[in-house]
């Protein structure tokens, strides 16, 4: 009975208590005493909370970063999606180049900017609406409203950007994207290709990169460049203004080859954005010196989750002066030796019709002039002519060489060397 009366007598004040605090909270946060989720939750910390054991998995919309791409359902062959551009003049280049490259599993789109001819640009878009092969797989497309590109602005990389953006909007079933101008030309054929990329890692990305800049620290991060193309229909060349910039200290300035071999989910990032860094270095380089040497370069060393994919090699036989100039030496029938025996699967620059690349369609695509590159999928006569089974891939030599680069550079990567430095 006394203790039934002593709850009593506690229970009261201790109601009173609890009324007073509740009053005393309420009216702390209508004042802005209490003003975040935060102070709240360290108000109450004693007390054990499933909230606040949740705190640390916020949905932060930069974690999807790190969570890294969906698990995919592949097919066991790897598809590329090709940009092929070009400027005046080079209606042909890009055609040969598309023949030699065509396989029906790829994705195509193809650029001739605007200082080409419009009767240029008109006749690409005809061909490719008139070869029965395109029309039937659906798989070539032209840019009609052409970009002004300037090399050394960042109309290049802007125009890169703009042909990644088709592509994925075209089509889910591509892995890897290629950017190629009309002076490149394949050394392997498609199947080659497939052959060697079926086994990799397919967020790998084939990206010649370097932090060490050099003289270009002089000569190109530290000027200050406008670029007509981005306002102007007529083509010139970029020009400088003053002041000089000094080097940035909230990212890492990397450079490199502006031929790369990138993964969908790299080129969904830089097109997407999901993070700001893509769009931060884009501002960045609007003002650089060169910027397709850089800007996928810095973007894919920046961020962790991409820099551990970047293997250093852009797959491109390219022959330099030492320190390089704006432009690689013209290859030439003098040097077939030598593009065979570096294992790439490109090499680039050649004039219209050299003999080099008569020699490259004999012994190593073993294609005829005019014609698409044979392969497993090729059927009808005369041959290629016809779709028959594109998943029939039938890897010729040049797979066995551009094996052993792969190998090589993959298994450097794997181990962090070369890599993002």
């Amino acid at each position: 009975m006394g203790s039934a009366n002593m709850e009593k007598k506690w229970l009261f004040p201790l109601v009173i208590s609890s009324v007073i605090c509740i009053f005393l909270l309420a009216t702390s946060l209508n004042l802005g005493l209490v003003s975040s989720r935060h102070a709240i939750n360290s108000i109450f910390s004693f007390f054990p909370s499933r909230v606040l054991a949740n705190q640390s998995s916020l949905a932060f919309a930069e974690n999807i970063v790190s969570q890294g791409p969906p698990p995919p359902s592949v097919p066991a062959i790897p598809r590329f999606a090709y940009l092929i551009s070009g400027s005046k003049g080079d209606l042909e280049k890009l055609w040969r180049t598309l023949q030699a490259l065509y396989h029906p599993l790829n994705q195509y789109v193809l650029h001739l900017d605007l200082e080409s001819p419009v009767a240029e640009r008109l006749e690409l878009a005809s061909r490719v609406d008139n070869e029965t092969m395109f029309n039937t797989v659906g798989n070539v497309f032209v840019i009609k409203k052409a970009n002004m590109v300037t090399y050394r602005g960042p109309t290049m990389v802007a125009n890169t950007l703009h042909a990644c953006a088709i592509l994925l909007r075209r089509s889910k079933d591509w892995d890897w994207f290629i950017n190629l101008s009309a002076s490149d030309y394949p050394l392997v054929t498609q199947d080659d290709l497939f052959h060697t990329f079926s086994p990799l890692n397919r967020n790998l990305n084939f990206i010649e990169h370097t932090s060490q800049l050099g003289w270009k620290e002089e000569k190109r991060a530290m000027p200050l460049i406008l670029d007509p193309g981005l306002y102007s229909s007529k083509k010139q060349d970029v020009f400088w203004v003053t002041p000089r910039r000094t080097l940035p200290t909230s990212f890492k300035l990397f450079t490199g080859s502006a031929w790369m071999v990138l993964s969908r989910w790299f080129v969904e990032y830089c097109v997407w954005g999901w993070d700001n860094l893509p769009r931060t270095l884009l501002m960045y380089y609007t003002n650089f010196v060169s910027s397709p040497e850089g800007y996928f370069h810095t973007v894919i060393c920046n961020e962790p989750e991409f820099a551990k994919t970047a293997v250093n090699h852009d797959l491109h036989y390219i022959s330099w002066d030492i320190p390089p100039k704006q432009h690689p030496h013209t290859l030439n029938i003098n040097d077939t030796n030598k593009m065979i025996a570096s294992g790439a699967a490109f090499a680039r620059k050649f004039k219209r019709d050299d003999p080099a690349l008569d020699k490259i369609d004999k012994d190593l695509l073993r294609r005829r002039k005019g014609s698409f590159t044979p392969g497993g999928w090729c059927a009808g006569k005369p041959k290629c002519s016809r779709v028959g089974n594109p998943n029939k891939i039938k890897p010729g030599p040049g797979a066995e060489r551009l094996r052993r680069l792969v190998g090589r550079l993959t298994l450097t990567a794997k181990f962090g060397q070369n890599q993002c430095k």
